[in-house]
Protein backbone atom coordinates (compact mmCIF):
# COMPACT_ATOMS: atom_id res chain seq x y z
CA UNK A 1 0.00 0.00 0.00
CA UNK A 2 0.80 3.37 -0.71
CA UNK A 3 2.96 5.32 2.45
CA UNK A 4 0.74 8.78 1.40
CA UNK A 5 -2.27 9.77 0.24
CA UNK A 6 -0.50 11.55 -2.94
CA UNK A 7 1.52 8.60 -3.93
CA UNK A 8 -1.64 7.18 -4.98
CA UNK A 9 -2.34 10.17 -7.52
CA UNK A 10 -2.11 9.57 -11.29
CA UNK A 11 1.23 11.13 -12.53
CA UNK A 12 1.66 14.57 -14.02
CA UNK A 13 2.14 12.81 -17.42
CA UNK A 14 -0.97 10.98 -17.60
CA UNK A 15 -2.81 13.67 -16.58
CA UNK A 16 -1.24 16.11 -19.32
CA UNK A 17 -2.33 13.49 -21.73
CA UNK A 18 -5.90 13.30 -20.54
CA UNK A 19 -6.47 16.87 -20.79
CA UNK A 20 -4.71 17.50 -23.90
CA UNK A 21 -6.76 14.31 -25.49
CA UNK A 22 -10.01 16.17 -24.56
CA UNK A 23 -9.61 19.83 -24.51
CA UNK A 24 -8.90 21.98 -27.43
CA UNK A 25 -5.48 22.75 -28.39
CA UNK A 26 -5.77 27.01 -27.72
CA UNK A 27 -6.24 26.13 -24.17
CA UNK A 28 -3.53 26.21 -21.25
CA UNK A 29 -4.62 24.24 -18.20
CA UNK A 30 -2.37 25.60 -15.00
CA UNK A 31 -0.59 23.24 -12.45
CA UNK A 32 -3.32 23.88 -9.60
CA UNK A 33 -5.84 22.75 -12.50
CA UNK A 34 -3.95 19.58 -13.45
CA UNK A 35 -3.60 18.60 -9.61
CA UNK A 36 -7.52 18.94 -8.84
CA UNK A 37 -7.70 16.85 -11.40
CA UNK A 38 -5.20 13.77 -10.47
CA UNK A 39 -6.75 14.05 -6.84
CA UNK A 40 -10.39 13.80 -8.20
CA UNK A 41 -9.27 11.20 -10.67
CA UNK A 42 -7.42 9.21 -7.78
CA UNK A 43 -10.25 9.56 -5.02
CA UNK A 44 -12.70 8.08 -8.12
CA UNK A 45 -10.25 5.23 -8.22
CA UNK A 46 -10.38 4.37 -5.21
CA UNK A 47 -13.82 4.77 -4.83
CA UNK A 48 -14.65 2.44 -8.09
CA UNK A 49 -12.15 0.07 -6.63
CA UNK A 50 -13.50 0.14 -2.79
CA UNK A 51 -16.85 -1.05 -3.60
CA UNK A 52 -15.63 -3.63 -6.57
CA UNK A 53 -13.78 -5.09 -2.97
CA UNK A 54 -16.68 -5.14 -1.46
CA UNK A 55 -18.92 -7.00 -4.48
CA UNK A 56 -15.45 -9.40 -4.16
CA UNK A 57 -15.84 -9.89 -0.62
CA UNK A 58 -19.46 -10.92 -1.05
CA UNK A 59 -18.96 -13.87 -3.41
CA UNK A 60 -16.34 -15.05 -1.24
CA UNK A 61 -13.35 -14.27 -3.69
CA UNK A 62 -10.12 -12.25 -3.22
CA UNK A 63 -9.87 -11.36 -7.07
CA UNK A 64 -11.27 -8.13 -8.50
CA UNK A 65 -13.11 -8.88 -12.01
CA UNK A 66 -14.67 -6.65 -14.67
CA UNK A 67 -17.74 -7.36 -13.97
CA UNK A 68 -17.31 -6.20 -9.85
CA UNK A 69 -15.98 -2.48 -11.58
CA UNK A 70 -19.19 -2.91 -13.18
CA UNK A 71 -21.30 -3.50 -10.86
CA UNK A 72 -19.63 -0.64 -8.29
CA UNK A 73 -20.25 1.62 -11.50
CA UNK A 74 -23.55 0.99 -11.21
CA UNK A 75 -24.01 0.80 -7.59
CA UNK A 76 -22.57 4.44 -7.51
CA UNK A 77 -24.72 5.41 -10.28
CA UNK A 78 -22.11 5.47 -13.39
CA UNK A 79 -24.17 3.36 -15.47
CA UNK A 80 -23.30 5.34 -18.58
CA UNK A 81 -19.63 4.72 -18.07
CA UNK A 82 -20.27 0.94 -18.44
CA UNK A 83 -20.73 0.08 -22.20
CA UNK A 84 -17.40 2.10 -22.86
CA UNK A 85 -15.68 0.46 -20.14
CA UNK A 86 -16.72 -2.85 -21.82
CA UNK A 87 -16.10 -1.62 -25.27
CA UNK A 88 -12.52 -0.71 -24.17
CA UNK A 89 -11.65 -4.13 -22.52
CA UNK A 90 -12.58 -6.00 -25.54
CA UNK A 91 -10.34 -3.35 -27.07
CA UNK A 92 -7.38 -4.27 -24.34
CA UNK A 93 -7.96 -7.93 -24.48
CA UNK A 94 -8.18 -7.80 -29.04
CA UNK A 95 -4.90 -5.83 -28.69
CA UNK A 96 -3.25 -8.67 -25.93
CA UNK A 97 -3.26 -11.00 -28.46
CA UNK A 98 -6.52 -13.60 -28.04
CA UNK A 99 -8.22 -13.51 -31.51
CA UNK A 100 -10.81 -15.43 -33.14
CA UNK A 101 -10.60 -16.26 -36.53
CA UNK A 102 -12.01 -12.53 -37.75
CA UNK A 103 -9.31 -10.61 -35.52
CA UNK A 104 -11.64 -10.20 -32.92
CA UNK A 105 -12.08 -10.97 -29.03
CA UNK A 106 -15.61 -12.56 -28.54
CA UNK A 107 -17.28 -11.46 -25.67
CA UNK A 108 -18.11 -14.89 -24.77
CA UNK A 109 -14.66 -15.04 -24.44
CA UNK A 110 -14.57 -12.14 -21.79
CA UNK A 111 -17.20 -13.78 -19.84
CA UNK A 112 -15.79 -17.41 -19.74
CA UNK A 113 -12.32 -15.03 -18.40
CA UNK A 114 -14.14 -14.12 -15.58
CA UNK A 115 -16.12 -17.22 -15.17
CA UNK A 116 -12.80 -19.41 -14.68
CA UNK A 117 -10.89 -16.53 -12.89
CA UNK A 118 -13.74 -16.72 -10.76
CA UNK A 119 -13.42 -20.71 -10.31
CA UNK A 120 -9.86 -20.52 -9.63
CA UNK A 121 -10.35 -18.14 -6.30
Amino acid sequence: MAEKLEDLNLSNASVQRIIKEVLPDNVTVGKDVKAAVAKAASMFILYITSLSTQTAHRMNRKTLLAQDIFDALEEAEFEEFIEQLREALLAFKNSKGKHDSKGKVEEEDVEHEEETEEKDD
